[in-house]
């Protein structure tokens, strides 16, 4: 076991697309975050795939916030001490819809709940008249893939180096944003096909780079675009940058909790690009395991480790 880095912040984004929320900790459960894109917005016109309305098409869904009504209902599961406390662990429940209802702050600074027909009627302002919207709710996260998003700042400064300018590292919507010092921007490629453990108890299995599309050219603040982040990253990186999780052994993560690099348990099906990097750091790894941070750059190769 290998301490690779520390969470720098935990993120949720109770409505797809919408603006997201900085929270104290996070519960991540087999379908997710608690509290993690619970609604969004189906959309006739698109991919059948795909069904959602997303800031793809209206940038300015990036500007209205959503507010669980009941916040201390969204913290966490309600009976999650007692589920965690009877042996030999057990899974708890979540809260009801209505402890989890939402309302959205629009750019204009009105309130409105989530299900109310005139948010919809703003979510369509400046589309097509082709496009039907509806609300969708479900415990399950409406992710893109996978459950879980982790993404390192140091990917984040990279980026921005690379064109030129300061990254907010909110355009990459991830749910767990690591510091990895002292590696350098996607280090984070390696944990490709291995677990971590973050915090005391959750393990995710880190199952995929993270594709990227048109959102993470969108200013967080203001929904304007520049595409020149997404070219970056499309010709520099594979299109890709931070990864993808599925939760292994559920529980609560918070700021400042320890990452650790779980034992390598055999080969995994990996994209061919990173196949060689990830393999020699893997043997180094398994070879010469770190004992604490001071140590992590030699782990992985010398410095700047893991740099594309």
């Amino acid at each position: 076991m290998i301490v690779v880095g520390k969470v720098e912040s935990l993120w949720r984004y109770p409505v797809k697309s919408m603006r997201g929320e900085q929270i104290r900790e996070s519960f991540l459960g087999f379908s997710g975050v608690y509290g993690d894109r619970l609604y969004a917005f189906h959309d006739t016109a698109a991919l059948e795939g795909f069904p959602f309305l997303t800031g793809r098409e209206q940038e300015q869904m990036l500007l209205y916030q959503p507010r669980f009504r009941q916040p201390e209902h969204a913290a966490g599961p309600p009976n999650l001490a007692e589920a965690e406390n009877t042996d030999p662990g057990l899974n708890p429940v979540y809260a009801s819809a209505a402890d989890l209802t939402v309302d959205i702050e629009t750019p204009s600074g009105e309130l409105l709940a989530i299900d109310d027909p005139a948010l919809i009627n703003k979510l369509t302002e400046g589309l097509d008249g082709t496009r039907t919207l509806s609300l969708l709710r479900s415990d399950r996260s409406f992710t893109d893939c996978r459950p879980v998003s982790v993404f390192s700042i140091q990917t984040a400064q990279q980026i921005g180096g690379e064109v030129g300018f300061t990254l907010d590292k909110r355009r990459f919507r991830a749910n767990v944003y690591a510091d990895l010092t002292p590696m350098s921007g996607f280090a984070e490629n390696a944990f490709l096909g291995r677990r971590l453990q973050i915090g005391t108890k959750a393990v995710i299995n880190v199952t995929d780079r993270d594709p990227r599309c048109k959102m993470i050219t969108l200013d967080p603040n203001t929904a304007q675009a520049t595409p020149e982040i997404l070219r970056r990253v499309r010709d520099a990186h594979e299109g890709k940058a931070g990864l993808y999780g599925a939760v292994l052994v559920e529980g609560t993560v918070r700021p400042g909790d320890e990452i650790r690099l779980l034992a390598y348990h055999g080969a995994v099906d990996v994209d061919a690009g990173c196949r060689g990097k990830r393999e020699r750091v893997t043997r180094a790894l398994d070879r010469n395991p770190p004992r604490d941070a001071a140590h992590h750059a030699g782990a992985f190769g010398g410095t700047p480790p893991l740099s594309p």
